[in-house]
């Protein structure tokens, strides 16, 4: 390795991302502090010391048919990156998520000769197990949160290394409720639920006005329970509040709504309960240790896609983990008001302890010193 500083190029494709690539940002210039980051970054990255050179929100998008709107946009982004890492070659390029994004960039990079890290194993396990032809040609090496990832991996002989999870680290085995409602200004008396409707812009689109329409329905049943709002970031708290203001402006003068930004952590801890959409998040409200609601609305398109191709039983990541049914995940046609008030109040009075047993063990199966483990990679990568 030269006397100059390493130049890292790290692209993130949505807040999940964002969080996984800031703590490997962290880790590695601990180990060469005059290290520069650049490429696409959300807040947490950015406050590690990542150049943005796009705004995260471009590549916020999910669905086989919701990316078409996008396309166009998204390719000169891609292009863009491609020709400014052609001129300023990095040591070593690490995509975070956005497969379909980043896969891309790698090909190319990797083409031209330099170094190529997929963080974030795109789910070959569950659907288009080919893609795997394209991961070897994208990237020298991919690191996995899961710890079932690496057969598939060995099958194909690609070079892969389980890292485990930042958030398995971070948040404590057993989270303190108590302080949370105390940030957040909550009772610490009465019931409270953490409502999470997405980090996208389509995902809180479709599922903030059924999400809101089950509340009214809880509240007639548990009137006085708390709802805790934790938006993913600026765009989406205005996205709330607007839907809020044109829809149920009761809401925002009503003291049981609490509409907070960027602590969606603190508001899961707080919860009694969670309604969310189906994602990473799910993982996160397994790791806070909450009895959980997920739910998500595909296009009829997408919906139809995936029924022919995805292969496990189970679309929420604590089931999958588990790979069995330990929260209610909710698709489609089921994502109703009416089904979704009934799951929901029915784990505010069920017994939980098998459930929080159940998310320790997986708990400690992620809690892998992840961020540590990724630097480690990465530089074996660029030392090779």
């Amino acid at each position: 390795m030269s006397n100059a500083p390493l130049r890292i190029a790290v692209v993130a494709g949505e807040a999940s991302g964002d969080v996984l690539a800031a703590g490997m940002i962290r880790a590695l210039k601990r180990r060469y502090p005059n290290a520069v980051f650049e490429g696409i970054a959300g807040p947490n990255m950015q406050a590690a010391g990542c150049k943005s050179l796009f705004d995260i929100e471009i590549l916020s998008v999910m669905g086989l048919v919701e990316v078409l709107s996008s396309i166009r946009r998204i390719l000169g982004v891609k292009n863009a990156l491609i020709e400014h890492f052609e001129k300023h070659p990095p040591d070593v390029y690490i995509g975070v998520d956005a497969p379909d994004f980043n896969l891309r960039v790698e090909k190319v990079l990797k083409a031209k000769g330099i170094k190529t890290v997929h963080y974030v194993s795109p789910t070959v396990w569950a659907w288009r197990e080919k893609r795997i032809f394209k991961i070897a040609k994208a990237t020298h090496r991919v690191l996995g949160i899961f710890p079932f990832e690496h057969e598939v991996y060995d099958k194909y002989q690609i070079p892969y290394s389980f890292v485990g999870h930042t958030m398995a680290d971070i948040i404590p085995i057993e989270p303190d409720q108590a302080a949370a409602r105390q940030t957040l200004k909550l009772s610490l008396d009465s019931s409270c639920l953490a409502m999470l409707p997405g980090s996208r812009r389509g995902e809180v689109a479709k599922l903030l006005p059924v999400f809101a329409q089950t509340v009214e329905k809880l509240w007639q049943k548990i009137p006085d329970l708390q709802v805790v709002i934790p938006a993913a970031n600026q765009a989406r708290t205005q996205q709330i509040h607007e839907y809020l203001q044109d829809h149920l402006p009761a809401w925002l003068n009503d003291k049981r709504v609490v509409l907070v930004e960027g602590q969606s952590r603190e508001a899961m801890i707080a919860s009694d309960v969670i309604l969310l959409a189906s994602g990473t998040a799910t993982l996160e409200a397994m790791l806070c240790k909450r009895p959980m609601v997920a739910a998500y609305l595909l296009s009829w398109l997408t919906h139809k896609m995936m029924q022919r191709m995805y292969k496990p039983k189970y679309f929420a990541l604590p089931n999958i983990l588990a790979n069995e049914a330990l929260i209610p995940e909710l698709l489609q046609e089921d994502v109703n008001p009416e089904r979704l008030s009934q799951e929901l109040f029915a784990l505010f009075s069920s017994d939980t302890t098998a459930l929080m047993a159940a998310f320790t063990r997986l708990h400690q199966s992620l809690k892998q010193n992840a961020d540590e483990r990724a630097a480690d990679a990465v530089i074996e990568v660029i030392n090779e």
